[in-house]
């Protein structure tokens, strides 16, 4: 992601300090906060510094972690200062939150890698310059020197177990079987970087998901019971689609940042195929466009969905925000492409692959015989049966690269190749596959 592209997508409209929390509440990205009115207060009194914490479970961030990240890029415009904590001590211990057991614990090496890739992506969507530039932190730094001794006498000693194993995400986990004391000392961990960041930075206000209360609030007491200074917490609600399943997941799995684990292409597609009832509530959480602008893509949702207008907005702003605008034109033009509206040649390598990764596929070894159209389209499971396949051609809704097949003994050869390597079934007007030569 490119800070300079990031910053010009952003709205300068986005109500300052005082409106913030309000603006919030009316994308509902609010799920719960310590005292409101003091926390106003805090805001109010000039910039402040603020946290989230990203743990490195994996080589990239993904949607779930882009809510509470826009949160925080809200809270940058607004004036305040936030940090954003990589977990590389956290990360080695495993959250319970959400789970019903215990996290594989990745090796040190894998760990430090992933805490470096995660590290670049937050580098690419926060401002790093300015009077309210953001901070890199990473938790190791004052986990690892601490001593186990040292962190029960001075750390251990303010909380009580008792408090400990009535929080949600510890008693879930008591009812579903049991946790390990690594992960049920995970609150602690995250309580202590609460207190070092107060120390280092003056950060006096810890944001999370809505599943993360629990652990912030024991930041704040700690901050309370050693420092003797008050803190804040505020939550964002964990997003979930109208169908009730985890938002920013697909039939394939989760759906990543990083473009070598989801293609821009399926990025797009995933928000430009949301669910009616769900695109609003995307829109409010990660748009950046003003509320009048927000509104009128409601309205048109409301009145007439068939033009897909607020889902088109929403995939263009999301995906240009993660992979950039031109990105985002080369994947709208391969989508136009794959449906007959564009030329397929005109499309790049890594467009092309990237859009065909999500179809179905059949594989033929370089330098065989390419097998027939009717063959290749019953390998790829599109077609369940070669009396189906003729059936399609006879009637003409047979496509090979957007060209219509007539013969049902049609065979493609290297020249139908597009960049060597793929063709592009189409069976009608909508249902596609593809077919790589490796």
């Amino acid at each position: 992601m490119d800070i300079q592209r990031v910053k010009a997508l952003f709205r300068h409209d986005v109500p300052m300090t005082s409106a913030l929390l309000a603006d919030l509440q009316w994308r509902k990205s609010l799920a719960q906060t310590t005292d409101r009115g003091e926390l106003e207060k805090f805001l109010n009194s000039g910039s402040r510094s603020l946290y989230i914490g990203f743990d490195p479970t994996a080589p990239s961030l993904h949607l779930g972690n882009l809510a509470v990240l826009t949160v925080l890029r809200r809270f940058q415009l607004a004036g305040h200062k936030p940090i954003a904590l990589v977990g590389g001590a956290t990360g080695l211990v495993g959250d319970p939150s959400g789970r019903n057991s215990e996290r594989t614990l990745n090796e040190v090496e894998v760990v430090a890698d992933w805490v470096e890739r995660i590290r670049k992506q937050l580098e690419g969507f926060l401002d790093f310059k300015g009077k309210n530039a953001a901070v890199m932190a990473n938790n190791l730094d004052w986990t690892a020197p601490v001593s186990a001794i040292s962190f029960l006498r001075d750390i251990g000693k303010h909380f009580s177990v008792n408090q400990m194993l009535a929080k949600e995400s510890v008693s879930a986990r008591l009812e579903a079987g049991g946790i390990s004391y690594t992960e049920f000392s995970y609150q602690v961990l995250q309580a202590f970087d609460f207190l070092e960041l107060f120390r280092r930075n003056e950060c006096a206000l810890q944001v999370g998901g809505s599943d993360q209360w629990g652990n912030i609030v024991a930041g704040v007491d700690l901050i309370r019971r050693v420092e003797g200074k008050s803190a804040h917490a505020l939550t964002i609600p964990l997003m979930t689609k109208a169908d009730g399943t985890k938002f920013g997941k697909t039939a394939s799995g989760a759906v990543w940042l990083d473009p070598k684990m989801t293609s821009p292409y399926a990025f797009f597609q995933f928000f430009l195929n949301s669910d009616d009832r769900d695109v609003e509530q995307l829109l409010r959480s990660f748009s950046f466009k003003s509320h009048e602008e927000l509104d009128a893509l409601f309205e048109s949702l409301r009145t007439n969905p068939g033009a897909r207008e607020a889902h088109r907005a929403l995939a263009r702003e999301i995906t240009t925000l993660i992979h950039g605008e031109s990105e985002t034109k080369n994947v709208e033009a391969a989508a136009k492409a794959l449906f007959g509206q564009g030329e397929l040649k005109d499309l790049d390598l890594t467009t092309l692959a990237g859009a065909l990764s999500e179809l179905p596929k059949t594989t033929v070894a370089k330098g065989t015989t390419i097998p027939t159209w009717v063959d290749l389209i019953v390998a790829t499971g599109l077609v369940e049966s070669k009396s189906a396949a003729r059936r399609i051609v006879k009637e003409g809704g047979a496509y090979l690269n957007n060209t219509k097949i007539s013969g049902e003994d049609f065979a493609p050869d290297s020249k139908d190749l597009l960049h060597g390597r793929f063709l592009v079934l189409r069976k009608g007007k909508r249902d596609l596959a593809a077919v790589e030569i490796e």
